[in-house]
């Protein structure tokens, strides 16, 4: 039978998180790939690129996976009840219920993250215990049949994570092959762990101003479960 994959939309969602999934999910054989958003209409990204979604929250059929990226969007996605509520339904049914980067809360928002471990953005992810999650420092993190990817670029090892599990790794390896996925950035830091003192400090420094008010939409999009 044919896999259906659902990667949800909003607007200001980070295009790589969706599409980095996207590129190498796609190529499992009897997969089948849906874009979902609350309509038709294409979706901004954080980066101008417009997004063309391919179905609706309310035309979508059951899926064996879902996936929420992540993004600034997120903030406002976690109060939107229609986007939420498609999460909690699929995730009912799904065989696998993941996220990449922030996306993570939106599962938390949906009540499918308490009592898991999960990992998101490294300088979001001290914030999972508000959905019920226990936080951790990985680029992938499998806790049942959840799969949740940290930041951005992490959404491509998730992926492949997931193709290894869902078709063998045979077939992961393949892909890897394909799509020449054999990362070797020009210079270190990609973490906080291996991240120069001074540029861990003036990249915190960017985020720290829009922290206080995701943390109160966490809390409120959580406070709303049930």
């Amino acid at each position: 039978m044919t896999l259906q994959i659902g990667f949800v939309l909003f607007p200001n969602v980070t295009q790589l998180d969706f599409t980095g999934p996207l590129q190498v999910l796609h190529r499992m054989p009897d997969a089948q790939t849906h874009i979902v958003a609350a309509s038709r209409d294409a979706v901004p990204s954080d980066c101008g690129l417009g997004l063309m979604p391919t179905t609706t929250f309310a035309d979508c059929p059951a899926l064996d996976v879902v996936c929420a990226p992540g993004g600034f969007g997120v903030r406002e996605a976690m109060g939107d009840a229609e986007l939420i509520g498609f999460l909690r339904r699929q995730a009912a049914g799904a065989r696998y219920v993941t996220s990449v980067c922030t996306g993570a809360f939106l599962l938390g928002a949906a009540g499918l993250l308490m009592g898991k471990r999960a990992t998101t953005h490294w300088a979001y992810r001290a914030l999972l215990p508000l959905v019920g999650a226990t936080p951790v420092a990985a680029r992938v993190v499998r806790d049942g049949n959840v799969f949740t990817g940290g930041g951005v670029t992490a959404g491509v090892d998730f992926a492949f994570t997931l193709m290894a599990e869902i078709a063998g790794e045979r077939l992961a390896r393949a892909v890897q092959l394909a799509i020449e996925y054999d990362p070797a950035p020009p210079f270190p830091g990609g973490s906080p762990a291996s991240a120069a003192p001074d540029t861990l400090a003036a990249v915190s420094k960017r985020y720290a101003p829009i922290m206080p008010e995701f943390e109160a939409a966490v809390r409120a999009a959580y406070a709303s479960i049930g």
